[in-house]
């Protein structure tokens, strides 16, 4: 009688389940990113997030120690997500540098206007309710700020080479004012469910750097 040896088990998860695990994570992620554009922070339970995923509690603790800890995460995601889009259209040679930036805004309104407005800006809620989260996030979300000014100042930096916009226009002041005065108009957006606080700025903003 021969014996034959048992197959070694691999180290680690299985594929399926390391595949279950990201995909459970990524839908209660997609989740919490839409409530806290909708809702915010403070105003979003996790029960919420669980129940329209359809997680179970035990489980939720299984990828986050705490809401404080998902939170970080979402900013995170969301910063990456962001900043991707800014790239998409901030470094499109297919237009011209101040067309990239008109493009970007045309974008955000017509993203908001398939939300029917319910839905904002995750870095611009959390602002808004800063005295009342961990005062952890107070740092990711300016860093994120920060680093969108950047963006922008690149895409105002290249119109200013190209002859689009005045050369005495200071591009880093201007990309800081873009996101000060952007999300002041996607507050009002969400507030009025309408896009003219969007365009109005979006169109002054622009005439603003020709002059």
């Amino acid at each position: 009688m021969t014996s034959t040896a048992a197959p070694s088990r691999r180290r680690g998860r299985p594929p399926k389940s390391d595949g279950d695990y990201r995909a459970t994570r990524e839908l209660l992620c997609r989740a919490g990113v839409a409530a806290l554009t909708q809702k915010g922070f403070s105003a979003t339970g996790i029960d919420e997030i669980l129940k329209s995923t359809g997680v179970p509690k035990g489980s939720f603790y299984n990828f986050f120690s705490s809401k404080e800890a998902f939170g970080a995460e979402l900013i995170r995601l969301y910063a990456h997500y962001f900043a991707r889009k800014l790239d998409r259209f901030f470094l499109d040679e297919s237009l011209t540098p101040l067309k990239r930036l008109e493009a970007f805004c045309e974008d955000a309104e017509l993203g908001m206007a398939r939300y029917e407005f319910r839905r904002g800006c995750l870095v611009g809620n959390l602002g808004q309710e800063m005295e009342a989260l961990p005062e952890a996030f107070r740092g990711a979300l300016t860093a994120v700020l920060e680093d969108w000014q950047v963006r922008t100042a690149r895409c105002l930096e290249a119109a200013r080479q190209a002859g689009e916009i005045s050369p005495a226009i200071d591009c880093a002041k201007w990309a800081t004012f873009f996101w000060i005065g952007w999300e002041g108009a996607v507050l009002r957006a969400k507030l009025e469910r309408r896009s003219e606080p969007l365009r109005l700025f979006a169109q002054l903003f622009v005439l603003s750097l020709k002059s």
